[in-house]
């Protein structure tokens, strides 16, 4: 088998894989259906962007749709950012204004036009062959570097950003799917770099022996990306709940209030009172409890006890509430009376809903894992 062979083989697998993957996402159950059909949108442009390893001669009358093929993968990069925006934010929804997305698709459609897609067939073949030369072509390639680029830094923003308030306003402590999302979007991005460095070879050394070798391996880390993407969905479904976009981290709302950090009598009492209230009452033991839910039962604004817990006590909400929640069963693990029961119970006892996370927790605030804490407690 040679490379072109494997070439063709490997492509025709990812974009089959691409293709199945994109139906099931259409097909799959689950609340969040607007995440999964730019998902499922994003891995159709890929496949159809992918086409490019298994053409290798053109029909005169198939030019105009090649031509167009090309654009297509103008779509990529902002169909992955909507994607983004979509998983992070729960609040998010698709509105008129997202169709400017679609400008540099339209504008290099339109410069096309008189050059390719309205000359005569000599003139289509002349484009062909001479397309590499073309201002055209270097346009395009301009266009699409500059929007990957705008577009990839804004998904990392946004999930800088939505991580920072998960953080500040929810104790679900299952962060896998924010790390797998992290990990699709670098991913993407080094994909991306190998595609640069087979336009640098390209433009330095031609097309030859070596440029034939990147494609052959790009095409193959098409195919592994795409079955990665694809055990991701299959594993898990649903991504994290997501955060509602009109939450403010702890540090933007004392910069718009133009407060200073200082503690002074009045915080502390506020803290003092927190923690009764959190020893006393308990809220902690609720699995799905917010900043907001809890703000209601102290009887403060969400943006005060935002700023109280993650600036004035330096914690993040999530780390807050965990830490009552790992003091709670420490108790209960210390309790001989309480000895029958187990790991399981007591983790979901005290509000977490993951044994490897409350594992992770238990072991991060006392050293040990929950079964050397009992061992050693008894």
């Amino acid at each position: 088998m040679n490379k072109y062979t494997f070439l063709d083989i490997t492509a025709f697998t990812g974009i089959f894989v691409m293709l199945f993957l994109a139906l099931f996402l259409f097909t799959v159950k689950t609340k969040h259906k607007l995440g999964n059909s730019l998902f499922a949108f994003f891995l159709i442009a890929n496949a159809i962007d992918a086409c490019k390893y298994l053409i290798h001669d053109i029909p005169e009358n198939l030019i105009n749709i090649e031509a167009f093929r090309w654009s297509i993968a103008l779509l990529v990069p902002a169909t992955f950012y909507l994607y983004v925006k979509s998983i992070c934010f729960s609040d998010f929804r698709l509105k008129p204004k997202q169709l400017l997305h679609l400008l540099p698709l339209v504008v290099f459609n339109l410069i096309l036009i008189p050059g390719l897609y309205l000359g005569t067939p000599p003139e289509k073949l002349y484009f062909l062959r001479h397309m590499n030369d073309m201002p055209e072509i270097h346009f395009f390639e301009i266009l699409f570097e500059t929007s990957f680029q705008i577009y990839f830094i804004a998904a990392f923003l946004i999930l800088k950003r939505s991580r920072t308030i998960y953080f500040e306003n929810y104790t679900d402590p299952n962060l896998s799917l924010i790390r797998a999302l992290y990990l699709i979007t670098i991913v993407y991005y080094l994909l991306h770099l190998l595609v640069l460095f087979r336009r640098l070879v390209t433009y330095t050394i031609g097309f030859g022996e070596i440029r034939d070798w990147i494609i052959t391996v790009d095409g193959f880390s098409f195919l592994l990306s795409t079955c990665w993407y694809l055990f991701i969905a299959l594993s898990s479904p649903e991504f994290f709940r997501g955060v509602n976009s009109k939450l403010e981290s702890s540090k933007d709302i004392v910069q718009k209030r133009k407060a200073a950090i200082l503690i002074d009598d009045e915080t502390n009492e506020r803290i003092e009172s927190l923690k009764e209230f959190m020893t006393s009452k308990e809220p902690y033991l609720n699995s799905t409890l917010t900043i907001q839910e809890l703000a209601k039962q102290v009887k403060m604004p969400a943006k005060d006890l935002s700023v109280l817990i993650n600036l004035y006590m330096s914690k993040h909400f999530f780390d807050f509430i965990n830490e009552y929640r790992i003091e709670k069963a420490m108790q209960i693990l210390r309790d001989p009376l309480q000895k029958e029961v187990t790991i399981l119970e007591v983790l979901y006892q005290v509000g977490f809903n993951s044994k490897s996370s409350f594992s992770a927790s238990f072991k991060k605030h006392t050293g040990k894992t929950p079964t050397d804490f009992r061992r050693s407690s008894n």
